[in-house]
This record gives C-alpha cells, sequence and structure tokens, in this order.
C-alpha cells in the first residue's frame, strides 16, 4: 500500500498552487481504486495556472484535488526554475495507462489471460457478464459520437475493458437530471470527463459525491484523439516540450487562450526572484 502524498516530500508549489511529484502516478491511483478511495485528478500546465488567477472557484478544486500532476510543459520550466527535473506527465498518457492496468486487472480477475481473451472474442467483459465486478469506465464529454468511438476503440484494443457508459457533452438542461441518476445508479469506478479546461474541473467538483469512490479525472480534449478526430504532436515536438505548437497549428483560434505562456513564462521568472503574487496564497 502506497502512503498518501504528503507535504513533506510529495507536494510542491507552483505559485501557490499545489502540484504532486510521484514517480508512479497510474500506480498510485490504481490503489486507490483498490481502496475504494475517492479521488480528483488535475492536469495543471500553465493555461489553468493563469486561469486559477482569475478564477478563485477554480483555485480551490485544484487545492481540494488529491492528486495534480506537472501535465504541461510551463510547469516543467517552472520546476526547473528551482532545480528540480521532473518528466511530464500529460493527462492523456495518464489516462491511457489507467485504462490499460483496468482491462489487465479485469481479464486476471476473470483468469482470462490476453491470449486466451483473443481466441475467444465472444468473452469480451461487460459489467453484466463478468463473474466478479468489473472495474468500470464512463467517458463523458467531447462532441456527439466522440466519445462513443472513443470507447468503442479502446474496447476492441483492450477487450478486458467495462465500459460502463457514454455521454456527450452537449446534455441538455432536462435531460441532465436523469444522467446524473444514472451515474449515481451505475457508480462507474473511472469517469473520464472531457468538457474543456475550466468548465471539466468545475462539473467534477460539483458532481463527484454521486460516485465518492471514483476516480474523476479531467481528460480535456483526450477524445478527440482516441476517436481519430484530431491527432497529437510528434513524438519529437512533444519529448520538447512543443507539443503546443502543433495544438495552435491544428487549431489557430487557439492563439489568444496560448498567449497564457508567455504569461506563466514571466510570472514564474518574476515570482522565482521575488515570491511576490502567486498565484494563490493557500498553499
Amino acid at each position: 500500500m502506497r502512503n498518501p502524498i504528503t507535504k513533506a516530500d510529495r507536494q510542491f508549489s507552483v505559485m501557490g498552487l499545489p502540484l504532486h511529484l510521484l514517480d508512479d502516478y497510474s500506480g498510485w491511483l490504481f490503489d486507490q481504486l483498490h481502496q475504494q478511495l475517492g479521488c480528483h485528478v488535475v492536469t495543471l500546465n500553465a493555461e489553468m495556472t493563469m486561469q486559477a488567477e482569475q478564477n478563485s472557484a477554480l483555485a480551490e478544486i485544484i487545492h481540494q484535488a488529491e492528486l495534480v500532476i506537472p501535465d504541461g510543459a510551463g510547469i516543467i520550466f517552472y520546476l526547473r526554475l528551482y532545480g528540480k527535473r521532473v518528466a511530464r506527465c500529460p493527462g492523456i498518457e495518464l489516462a491511457e495507462s489507467i485504462l490499460k492496468k483496468v482491462a489487465l486487472f479485469n481479464l486476471e480477475q476473470r483468469d482470462i489471460s490476453p491470449s486466451e481473451n483473443s481466441l475467444h472474442p465472444h468473452r469480451v467483459s461487460t459489467i453484466e457478464s463478468s463473474p466478479t465486478p468489473a472495474v468500470s469506465v464512463f467517458f463523458f464529454g467531447g462532441a456527439p459520437e466522440v466519445a462513443q468511438t472513443a470507447a468503442d476503440r479502446w474496447q476492441k484494443r483492450l477487450p478486458g475493458l467495462a465500459i460502463a457508459g457514454v455521454q456527450n457533452g452537449y446534455l441538455s438542461a432536462e435531460d441532465e437530471p436523469a444522467f446524473l441518476e444514472m451515474l449515481q445508479m451505475r457508480q462507474p469506478q473511472i469517469m473520464f470527463v472531457g468538457l474543456g479546461v475550466p468548465r471539466q474541473e468545475l462539473w467534477i467538483a460539483q458532481h463527484r459525491h454521486l460516485c465518492p469512490k471514483a476516480l474523476w479525472i479531467g481528460v480535456g480534449g483526450s477524445f478527440d484523439i482516441w476517436a481519430g478526430t484530431k491527432t497529437r504532436a510528434p513524438g519529437w515536438l512533444r519529448d520538447n516540450h512543443l507539443e503546443w505548437v502543433y495544438r495552435l497549428y491544428q487549431e489557430p483560434w487557439r492563439w489568444r487562450r496560448m498567449m497564457a505562456l508567455p504569461q506563466f513564462a514571466g510570472r514564474s521568472i518574476l515570482y522565482r526572484l521575488t515570491k511576490r503574487n502567486p498565484i494563490s496564497t493557500r498553499f
């Protein structure tokens, strides 16, 4: 069993916002899952940090999250100002790692090896057919059909995956009560919420009580990548912390939002030198 994250040896401050530095984020989350301890994962980047300065509700949610990971290149830059060389943990890669661990766990619980399962396609894992309760995942967010396509692709790739349900992000006010009731009834153990920042963080904080033992993760535009409607930056760009350049190329309308990057860099250097004007004073 892994120890809880403590301020003494596991937390760092990004201009007053918490950041957790672990060697194995997916392993820690899987332990939380086994212990049925609910958890909100925040994927911190420069844009979210600057939004938190103007949005006190978002800043409070980041403080309350059980796990805050270094998602963006700006956060890695900030850590290096303090002599910490830490690898990025992109939210999409963390989510993929969790899916793979969960699918393998479900197969092992049913005493079916991946090779055996490939020989028996009719044994695809479902919540209803598994002899022991399968760890299930819910996909919420994205454009119509996108989340469903993403879930279908993962189901084909990982036969042990149990999909609790799928709902696109265009949910009307009239349909929301039935959706929330369904979530509470199904109790998925993992909730992927792709509504964009800060909407997904606000939505998770408001509704995580419906599934208190679940892992809630804001996955941003991951559904688009998984569904094939968009592509990730080439590996060499990601390795050099330039994924944001590729995203700007794909979505030039994001240029205003990208202005948060140089703003964050300037604030980071100033804060390192003066410790003045933190994003949050709670840490």
